[in-house]
């Protein structure tokens, strides 16, 4: 999509037609989400190459990853709802206060998130299950990621500021060419200079950089519709509330999902570095899957936004019928390609028949649920778009959280590795019912909304 002025291109949220709309931002976000996942897969499809231990040594540092994303998204997505709704109110003042709030909060936080972190990097990764011929791959891949968190964290909250004022493509260019460089440097690291795991992290720094570096320029030429200028911040309660309503439960899903990886890879060491190293593979995987329906929630995310700020209800109604037809019926193709391919795509990232084995089981179970994730999403970002920050934080919660780490905790117990395989099946299958619940709500809340507002119209 092509407007003139941004000031078109973030009113168009409010008058393009659902489909095209919705269309329109998702590809390019959808695109940019996958290059985003491509970091980790390259890293695991190069590293594989270099033996189990190695790849176990990711799996640990995968939810550390996580994490670090989760600090940048707390301001990103709690940031991009507030000005995307901001925007639909005409308030483009206050949009620039929030934006610029939370940029130049996430940069203050990655440097102390740096310091802390290579502080307490040996307790940090042996909790997060690594095991003595795990640790010193682990410990040289980690040091590397967490010395470049500052721009992961600017990167992913200026992403999704970019997406609030509906500028997909800008998101889209940033993050393909980060993922892109990813891919080349990480054989040239890796084997052509002999870099092992150091190299496979340090492309991914130097790719992040690069990422940001377009994002910043994006900004600092002020091409975008938003301002970013230390002039504008705000130590607000006002502003920090509506972002964090928004960004703390994001960072209560992510933070619960790195801390429910850790808890699964100190109950696969258990059973050896294999099926450490599966369980790392199978997340990628599924990560995989995840993101297309992230980029795609990132899409509709600001539309619900702009429009529950302007109190368009039937915009918000279209565009959720839509979203739930197209997001489900990818996430049961991808389900069922997951269930019937395990094998296939497992020993694209190792050779080793143990992790074959052991990672095809885990794949299986995790994709039988898979298939309506579509909808949970989709509902966690209308809640995320019209502000709804305790339901956002619930349903997030519910599948990383809530039911996982019980999960996680009690089957291996019971059921050795088949519990530590099966501990998400689990925990989707009761996601499920919670999402249920909060979407009958939901869309009883609109429609008395929407009613009112037809009721107040006749009566003026």
């Amino acid at each position: 999509m092509k407007f003139s002025s941004s000031e078109e291109r973030a009113r168009a949220l409010g008058k393009m037609k659902i489909p095209s709309l919705l269309i329109g931002l998702s590809i390019p976000s959808i695109i940019a989400m996958l290059t985003n996942a491509i970091y980790n897969l390259v890293d695991a499809f190069f590293i594989g190459r270099i033996g189990t231990s190695a790849m176990g040594a990711i799996a640990i540092a995968f939810p550390i990853f996580n994490l670090i994303g989760a600090v940048g998204l707390t301001y990103g997505v709690g940031g991009a709802s507030y000005v995307s709704r901001l925007l639909g109110a005409r308030d483009k003042e206050q949009a620039d206060r929030a934006a610029s709030t939370a940029f130049f909060t996430s940069l203050a936080t990655g440097i102390a998130f740096t310091v802390l972190g290579l502080t307490f990097l040996d307790p940090l990764l042996k909790a997060f299950g690594a095991t003595e011929t795990i640790m010193e791959y682990a410990r040289e891949y980690t040091m590397v990621i967490i010395m470049g968190s500052i721009l992961n964290m600017m990167n992913m909250t200026m992403n999704n500021l970019v997406r609030a004022e509906g500028n997909a493509p800008r998101f889209m260019m940033a993050m393909v060419s980060g993922a892109l460089l990813n891919v080349a440097l990480d054989p040239l690291f890796i084997f052509g200079f002999g870099m092992g795991v150091v190299g496979a992290a340090l492309a991914t720094v130097i790719s992040q950089s690069v990422s940001t570096m377009i994002l910043l320029e994006y900004y600092l030429r002020k091409k975008s519709y938003t301002r970013l200028s230390i002039k504008l911040y705000r130590f607000s309660l006002h502003i920090y509330g509506e972002i964090f309503k928004i960004g703390l439960p994001t960072f209560l899903r992510q933070f619960l999902s790195s801390f429910s990886v850790a808890l699964l890879n100190n109950a696969a060491a258990v059973y050896g570095d294999h099926a450490v190293a599966s369980v790392g593979i199978t997340m990628r995987v599924l990560m995989l899957g995840m993101m297309v329906l992230f980029g795609y929630g990132q899409a509709f995310q600001p539309v619900t936004g702009y429009n529950y700020g302007a109190k368009n209800y039937s915009r918000i109604f279209e565009a959720l019928k839509f979203s739930l037809i197209v997001t489900t019926a990818f996430a049961i193709v991808f389900g069922i390609a997951g269930m019937v391919f395990p094998g296939m795509i497992i020993n694209i990232f190792s050779d080793d028949p143990k992790v074959i084995e052991i990672g095809s089981q885990a794949l299986r179970a995790v994709s039988i649920f898979f298939p309506t994730f579509g909808f949970v999403l989709t509902f966690n970002y209308l809640f995320q778009g019209m502000g709804k920050g305790l339901s956002a934080g619930i349903l997030s919660m519910a599948k990383q959280g809530i039911f996982l780490i019980p999960a996680v905790i009690t089957l291996p117990r019971i059921f050795g590795l088949n519990g530590v395989i099966y501990a998400q099946t689990v925990a989707d299958f009761f996601t499920l019912f919670v999402a249920g619940i909060l979407a009958i709500r939901a869309i009883k809340k609109l429609r008395i909304e929407s009613r009112s507002q037809v009721a107040d119209g006749r009566a003026g």
